[in-house]
């Protein structure tokens, strides 16, 4: 995982929300995974590639609060492709947990609050994405892929 130390009372509650994830589906049998902290939302990037070189997949969690000035909107975008670069360029997963928000209530409503915790549905999302590619490469065998659950739903179908 890579997570920006910007705005970490926001990205604190992310995280702590990624790994209860994380302990619930592996409850003593895995390491912990790995925590790279990175200065800002921009330099999840180059961070993310560097760990999509050691491991099988990134979670990157982030928060870009609203501003003055469009410049949120610059590093939003920036972030975002560039997340998804690194995907398709390695083959590598990486989950996009930075949450882009108008205000501080939202990013905490979103960081454990009343909107759920996006860090606990990035690291959802990566597990299954990694369950899945797991079936794909033992064969799959015609049956449907996947973890059976979608990334925030919380009644677990899908």
């Amino acid at each position: 995982m890579v997570v920006s130390r910007y705005n970490a009372t926001v990205t604190d509650r992310l995280l702590g929300g990624a790994l209860a994830a994380y302990e619930r589906r592996f409850p003593e049998d895995a390491a912990p995974p790995v925590v790279v902290e990175a200065p800002g939302a921009f330099e999840l990037v180059a961070l993310a590639r560097r760990l999509a070189d050691e491991f099988c997949g990134v979670v990157a969690l982030g928060c870009i609060i609203r501003g003055e000035t469009e410049h949120d909107r610059h590093i939003a975008s920036a972030v975002a492709n560039g997340l998804a670069a690194i995907a398709v360029e390695t083959g590598v997963p990486v989950t996009f947990g930075v949450l882009t928000v108008e205000t501080t209530e939202q990013a905490l409503e979103r960081a454990g609050g009343a909107k759920g915790n996006k860090g606990e549905d990035a690291m959802d999302a990566i597990l299954d994405v990694l369950a899945a590619m797991q079936q794909l490469k033992a064969g799959g065998g015609g049956a449907r892929i996947g973890a059976g659950r979608v990334p925030g739903d919380k009644a677990g179908g899908a």
